[in-house]
């Protein structure tokens, strides 16, 4: 269980600009670490509507960003690719010095979003995935070296939302393919292991539990130990048995390659998302 801690922030709220499914699941880790209260968050979207059930959790809502801009003091740019430009364009009066802007948004520079906000405004570009509205998400920090004290805020929000790690800029497209796309190719796996465990006997929602627990062990085999995933499945190998038959099988049927392959090519995918527009 994660312990809360106070963080300085600098006083005043957070806007979330596109609280779409990434937006909205970092509304709900930030209430849940006690960092902000639901009322210091503010959700914007166009259609205001689907977020109700935030509404109703005292979650500030609205569907004027310019105007969640002038509330807050951190803004969490939460857009798809395609919207960013316009989005930066409509907050840019409202922005000033006090401001800390965190885009999430894929496959667009800082470069890009200092450009179109025409202001000094400290920026910090990241990377995270869905897992961050239990806290157990992995996010990528960059910032250029004018905002080291923003980088540092912004760790510190989501240092308590999971593990970070802060990066080259140039990694972040390889972040969102390992992190942002990779928590539903694990996702994918736990399924598939959960079939595997229907067909050979067990209730599909007993199976799933299994698959799902067994994950995590693994999981936190690595995380807690900091070890290598060889070493750990060598413990579980035994010669001619059962477990190093089953691994040679599946990579017989190219599972490791088809996981390589995958991240790969949402990699290269994620270089042209703000391109494709």
């Amino acid at each position: 269980m994660k312990q809360n801690k106070t963080l300085k922030t600098g006083g005043g709220k957070i806007a979330i600009i596109g609280a779409g499914n990434i937006g909205a699941a970092i509304a709900r880790g930030l209430a849940a670490s006690g960092h902000f209260r639901p009322e210091e968050i503010i959700l914007t979207r166009r259609r205001p509507e689907l977020l109700e059930a935030f509404r109703a959790e005292k979650f500030t809502v609205m569907s004027d960003n310019r105007a969640a801009v002038k509330s807050a003091g951190i803004i969490l740019l939460a857009v798809g690719p395609q919207e960013a430009e316009a989005a930066v364009k409509d907050i840019r009066p409202a922005l000033n010095g006090r401001h800390i802007v965190i885009s999430i948004v894929s496959g667009v520079t800082m470069a890009q979003i200092s450009g179109w906000m025409k202001k000094k405004v400290s920026l910090v570009r990241a990377m995270t995935n869905t897992a961050i509205s239990i806290r157990e998400a992995m996010t990528c920090l960059c910032a250029a070296p004018v905002s080291r004290d923003a980088l540092a805020k912004a760790k510190d929000i989501f240092d308590a939302l999971g593990k970070t790690l802060v990066i080259r800029e140039e990694l972040m497209l390889s972040a969102t393919a390992l992190t942002g796309c990779g928590i539903a190719f694990f996702l994918r796996a736990i399924r598939a292991a959960s079939q595997g465990g229907t067909q050979i006997g067990f209730h599909s929602e007993e199976a799933l539990v299994m698959a799902a627990q067994t994950a995590r062990g693994a999981a936190s085999l690595l995380l807690g130990r900091e070890g290598h995933p060889e070493s750990e499945i060598d413990k579980v190998t035994t010669p001619r048995g059962c477990t190093i038959e089953g691994l040679n099988e599946m990579e017989h049927h190219g599972f490791s390659s088809a996981m390589i392959t995958g991240i790969v090519t949402s990699n290269a995918k994620a270089a042209k998302l703000f391109k494709d527009k």
